[in-house]
C-alpha cells in the first residue's frame, strides 16, 4: 500500500511539472505570436507615413514617433473647421489601424477609400484614411 501511494504521489508531481513546462511553451508561443502580429500591423501602418488631405484645409500628417519604438506614431491634425480641433496625437499600431486618442474620445484610423470617408469631394479617391464617417483624408 505505501509503495502504490508512493507511486502515485510521484506521478502527480511529474504530471504537475509537464503542465507548467506545456503552459510555458504556451505562453512563449502565444507572446511570439501576438510580437508577430504587432510587427505586421507597424509593417502596414508604417507605409502611411506622410501627409494627407481632407476638405476645406483638413489634414493629417503621420510621423514615426522613433522615441517610443516601433508601432508608435505622432498624428498632426486639423480635424476640425474650429481652431481647437488641431494637435498632435499618439498613437500606436493595431491589428485594425492607428489607436489614438483626442478630446473627442477614442479613435482608430483605418485604410479605406473614399467612399468610405462618407465626403462626396473625396468619393473618387482609391488611397484614404478614415477616422469616422464624414472624416478622412486621402493622398492623390
Amino acid at each position: 500500500m505505501m509503495k502504490t501511494a508512493l507511486a502515485l504521489g510521484t506521478m502527480i508531481l511529474i504530471s504537475g511539472c509537464n503542465q507548467d513546462t506545456n503552459t510555458a511553451a504556451s505562453s512563449a508561443a502565444d507572446s511570439d505570436t501576438v510580437a508577430e502580429q504587432s510587427q505586421l500591423s507597424h509593417e502596414v501602418t508604417d507605409q502611411w507615413v506622410g501627409r494627407w488631405t481632407g476638405v476645406e484645409g483638413l489634414y493629417l500628417e503621420v510621423q514615426q514617433d522613433e522615441t517610443a519604438g516601433p508601432g508608435h506614431y505622432l498624428l498632426e491634425m486639423q480635424y476640425g473647421l474650429d481652431a481647437d480641433q488641431s494637435g498632435t496625437f499618439e498613437g500606436q499600431a493595431t491589428d485594425d489601424g492607428i489607436s489614438f486618442s483626442r478630446d473627442d474620445g477614442q479613435q482608430l484610423l483605418r485604410a479605406g477609400d473614399g467612399e468610405a470617408t462618407g465626403m462626396k469631394w473625396l468619393a473618387d479617391k482609391e488611397d484614404c484614411l478614415v477616422v469616422q464617417a464624414g472624416e478622412g483624408y486621402c493622398r492623390d
